[in-house]
């Protein structure tokens, strides 16, 4: 009975991680591990909104530095500008992703229909429209240079498909930005 509820909970552990819509993709990590690091610096300067603009990026640079540091500093590695070894850098785009092609739609229509008594019913037609079309996203890069042979030694690109695109939930972005950037953060090597 203990063993399928622990199989049960780890279900459903990683049930919630797949429905929590950020993905990343991560390069292999052997030629970052290969350089042996210990300390890091940003490759730039923090974003300063002098001109008070809108754009989210100024949201999300000082999120992404701070979850970025905590993540490093977890696994043992040091922001020290005089000392470092690589640098880190990201960079921040919007995208577009289609959707799926409902199985109910056909060569005349690209939109799912229902006909009463022929085909499915109405919620597989929602689901097909919820599913369907073109998805605004929200992508970060986060770029690990070797700066003594100036060259990328490592990548991770995170990517989130956005709910609302005309409001920007701060408390929101700042879980999903310290989920993901752990998440993206997890194949590195801890520090020996």
């Amino acid at each position: 009975m203990r063993i399928t509820r622990r199989v049960a909970v780890i279900l459903l552990a990683l049930a919630m991680a797949a429905c929590s819509g950020i993905e990343t993709h991560p390069d292999e990590v052997d030629t970052f591990a290969a350089g042996d690091y210990r300390y890091y610096k940003w490759r730039t300067e923090p974003l300063k909104n002098t001109g008070n603009s809108a754009d989210p990026v100024y949201l999300i640079d000082p999120i992404v530095r701070r979850e970025v540091d905590a993540a490093l500093q977890d696994k043992g590695y040091r922001l020290d500008p005089e000392r470092a070894q690589f640098s880190v850098d990201y960079l921040y785009a919007t995208g577009l992703r289609l959707g799926e092609t409902s199985q109910e739609a056909t060569n005349l229509t690209p939109y799912p229909t229902a006909l009463p008594n022929r085909q499915v019913d109405q919620a597989t037609v929602d689901n097909a429209y919820a599913l369907g079309g073109v998805k605004e996203t929200s992508n970060i890069a986060l770029q690990f240079n070797d700066i003594e042979r100036r060259e990328a030694v490592w990548q991770v690109v995170i990517t989130k498909i956005v709910e609302n695109a005309n409001r920007v939930d701060r408390d929101a972005l700042n879980r999903d930005l310290k989920k993901a950037v752990s998440q993206a953060l997890r194949p590195l090597p801890r520090v020996q």
